[in-house]
């Protein structure tokens, strides 16, 4: 009787408890039943989400900064300047940049766009006898008329947006109001955020991880400074590449004499901070404004797109971000699809960044479980079978004996 328990219990143990595919699948069913259980009572949940929606901006803003300015104050503390005197001497420089900018950048901008939008009617007039002039020649006379109801179709949507946004506008007033209340919020908390995060941001961690059990504080720790190092690389890397980017069109725009050359040069900086396709989705006002300058400025329009791209992609980008993040580019392809799709444009901008970071946690989760789990563990070879020769000496019988 005693040795059937012990066999009942080896094969419950090896099946179900000793089973590591069995445990994983409980654990998920684990994981799903408690974020039903959190649908069920989201409600309970709608102030949390409202307080990040009122300080996640701010702390978004102040985040970007605080990699950005982090390095130069541990550099001037490094060269004996006072931490808290080296943050405040780069909060000077960077109201003195922004007012800079709001006196010099800002008014050209303003000009510019102005200009831009009172010649637009034309510009539009331009294009579409460009084009037809092009479509009307014979060796496009197959393909004008589904040209004519892609243009029409084109046209249709164009106006339908128009409409439903004037229709919409009197129904947004409220939530304007509230996106420049949560701004006002973001430019007076922003600051004080990022004093103290440059001042004590190196002691965030180890006062995180003080709830934590002591045996879980020493891993935790390790995965958020790999977490720190991926964003902030990232972060650096593509606001440095940006700016790199927006100098380079706005002097290649200012050679080639295109018109709004300062305000789309920043523009193509800003949408360079879309991975892969920023740049090309900067590039097409460029395309039109060459369309409407004729080929000779198309042409050095495509000059200067292909010089800045070389520079872009041989030097810069290589310099600067190298290949810290370890992401491939269909991956991030992918990121930006899925991102844009759910979250609008903050998904396109922070989702590789968030990505980065959930793969460090999931890399760390899995080799745990990797070492605790002895499934991943290359096989040992087997020893070679070692065949013992006997040797067997033959004595001859000597005469004598015969």
């Amino acid at each position: 009787m005693e040795k059937k328990t012990k066999g009942q219990r080896s094969w419950f143990w090896k099946w179900f408890l000793n089973n590591q595919v069995v445990s994983s699948l409980l654990i998920v069913l684990l994981i799903l039943l408690i974020i039903n259980a959190f649908t069920k009572v989201s409600y309970l949940f709608t102030p949390v989400w409202e307080f990040l929606s009122v300080v996640g901006l701010p702390m978004i803003l102040s985040g970007i900064l605080f990699y950005l300015m982090n390095p130069l104050v541990d550099y001037l503390e490094k060269k004996g300047v006072k931490r808290i005197f080296g943050i405040l001497g780069l909060f000077v420089l960077v109201v003195g940049l922004i007012v800079w900018g709001v006196v010099v950048i800002v008014p050209k901008i303003q000009e510019q766009t102005l200009s831009f939008v009172d010649n637009f009617p034309s510009y539009v007039a331009a294009v579409d006898k460009t084009v037809n002039d092009v479509f009307s020649d014979p060796m496009f006379s197959q393909v004008q008329e589904q040209f004519s109801a892609s243009g029409e179709r084109i046209m249709n949507w164009l106006t339908e947006i128009i409409q439903n946004v004037s229709r919409s506008t009197f129904q947004n007033i409220g939530n304007f109001f509230g996106a420049v209340a949560s701004v006002t919020v973001a430019v007076v908390t922003m600051p004080v955020i990022l004093f103290y995060l440059l001042k004590d941001g190196r002691k965030l961690g180890p006062f995180a991880v003080q709830v934590l059990p002591t045996k879980m504080r020493k891993p935790t720790l390790k995965v958020l400074g790999e977490m720190n190092d991926q964003v902030s690389s990232y972060i650096r890397g593509q606001l440095t590449v940006a700016f790199a980017v927006a100098i380079m069109f706005m002097v290649g725009f200012s050679i080639i004499k295109l018109d709004y050359a300062i305000t789309l040069g920043i523009v193509a900086g800003f949408m360079n901070l879309i991975p892969f396709l920023g740049s090309f989705l900067a590039m097409i006002p460029v395309v039109f404004l060459g369309i409407v300058g004729g080929p000779a400025l198309l042409i050095k329009i495509a000059i200067v797109f292909t010089i800045e791209q070389t520079i872009e992609g041989r030097v810069i980008s290589p310099l600067v971000l190298g290949n810290q993040l370890k992401v491939h580019p269909v991956t991030i392809l992918i990121i930006l699809l899925t991102a844009g799709q759910l979250f609008g444009l903050t998904g396109v901008v922070l989702g590789v960044p968030a990505y980065a970071a959930i793969k460090v946690v999931l890399e760390n989760i899995f080799n745990w479980y990797k070492e605790r789990s002895k499934l991943y563990e290359e096989e040992q070879p087997e020893p070679p079978v070692v065949t013992e020769v006997v040797e067997i000496e033959v004595i001859e019988p000597s005469d004598e004996e015969e």
